[in-house]
C-alpha cells in the first residue's frame, strides 16, 4: 500500500509540470498555429478562422483537407522577415558573446571570492529583478541620449569638448547594452553554480606539477565550466531572439527585429494571421537552441551522477 502511495505521488508530481506546459504552452500555441492558417478579414478579430468545430467533425476535416500555406508562403516571398530573422538570430548571438565575455570573469571572482562574501556578491547579481524590466531599459535612454548621462561624464572628465555628444541611443549599438546589460545575470548564475562547485585542489595540483596559471584555466577550469558556459547562453540566446522592448526603446526605427516585426504585423497592420505565422516560425527557429538546451542539461546530470 505504501509503494502504491508512492508511485502516485511521484505520478502526481509529474503531472504538475506537463499540465503547466499544457496550459500554459501547448493551448496557446495550438490557437496561435490555427490563426496563422486563417484569413485576413476586415473584423474582430480580424481574420476568417479556417478550422471551426461549429460545422463538428466533417467541417473541421474538410478545413483540414483544403489546408492553405498563404501566409507563410507569403513569408518567403517578403524579404523583411527573412531579413527580420537573421537580424535577430545575428544581433541575439552578438550579444550572447559579448554577455559571456562580460559575465564569465564576473563569476570566476564569485566563485573565487571568500566564502563570506559569495552571499552578498549573488545578491547583488539579482538585484536587478527586484525593479521592473520596464524601468530598467528606460534608464538606459536617459544614459544614452546624447544629451544623457554618459555625455555629461564624458564631458566632466574631458574626453569629450562641451560641443560634443555621444550618439549612441537608436543604434544597433545601445541594442547590445541594453541586451547585455538585462540578461547578464542569466548568464552570471549558471556560470556561477558551475564555477563554485569546482575542485580547486585540482588547480593546486596543477601549480604543483608547474602548469602555468593560464594554462590550467584553459585545461582544467574552463572545461569544467562548460555546462555553465552552455546553459547560459542558451539562457540568454533564446529570448534575446525575440527581444521587443529593447530595440524598440533603444533601437529605434532602424533596428530590424523579429519582435518589432511582429509587433508591428499585429498591431498596426492588424494582420493577425500573418502575425501567427511569425510567431510559429520563431518558436520553430528557437526549437533547435532549445532541444540542444535539453541535452547538455541532461548530460551534465549524467556526468554528476556518474
Amino acid at each position: 500500500m505504501a509503494e502504491h502511495h508512492d508511485r502516485s505521488g511521484r505520478r502526481l508530481v509529474l503531472l504538475v509540470p506537463y499540465l503547466w506546459l499544457l496550459v500554459f504552452f501547448l493551448v496557446p500555441f495550438l490557437i496561435v498555429l490555427k490563426i496563422s492558417f486563417s484569413q485576413i478579414a476586415v473584423a474582430m478579430p480580424p481574420y476568417t478562422p479556417t478550422f471551426s468545430l461549429s460545422q463538428g467533425w466533417d467541417g473541421f476535416v474538410a478545413a483540414f483537407r483544403q489546408l492553405s500555406f498563404d501566409n507563410y508562403v507569403w513569408l518567403t516571398e517578403d524579404d523583411l522577415y527573412i531579413r527580420s530573422y537573421l537580424s535577430s538570430v545575428w544581433i541575439a548571438f552578438v550579444s550572447t558573446i559579448i554577455t559571456l565575455l562580460v559575465g564569465y570573469p564576473v563569476a570566476y571572482g564569485m566563485a573565487r571570492a571568500p566564502s563570506q562574501w559569495r552571499a552578498t556578491l549573488l545578491m547583488l547579481v539579482i538585484l536587478p529583478f527586484w525593479t521592473s524590466f520596464l524601468i530598467r531599459v528606460y534608464a538606459w535612454i536617459g544614459i544614452l541620449k546624447p544629451e544623457g548621462l554618459l555625455t555629461v561624464v564624458l564631458q566632466t572628465i574631458g574626453l569629450l569638448s562641451p560641443d560634443e555628444q555621444v550618439r549612441i541611443l537608436n543604434t544597433t549599438t545601445a541594442v547590445y547594452i541594453g541586451i547585455v546589460y538585462s540578461y547578464l545575470p542569466f548568464m552570471v548564475l549558471p556560470l556561477y553554480s558551475a564555477l563554485e562547485k569546482m575542485d580547486a585542489s585540482l588547480l593546486e595540483a596543477a601549480e604543483d606539477l608547474g602548469c602555468h596559471p593560464l594554462k590550467a584555466f584553459w585545461v582544467i577550469t574552463f572545461p569544467l565550466s562548460l555546462p555553465g558556459v552552455i546553459a547560459g547562453c542558451f539562457l540568454v540566446f533564446i529570448p534575446a531572439v525575440g527581444e521587443f522592448v529593447i530595440p524598440d526603446l533603444l533601437g529605434g526605427s532602424g533596428t530590424l527585429m523579429i519582435g518589432k516585426t511582429l509587433w508591428s504585423e499585429f498591431f498596426n497592420n492588424r494582420d493577425w494571421p500573418v502575425s501567427s505565422a511569425v510567431a510559429v516560425i520563431l518558436l520553430a527557429v528557437l526549437i533547435i537552441p532549445i532541444v540542444l538546451f535539453q541535452r547538455a542539461q541532461q548530460r551534465a546530470q549524467e556526468r554528476e551522477a556518474g
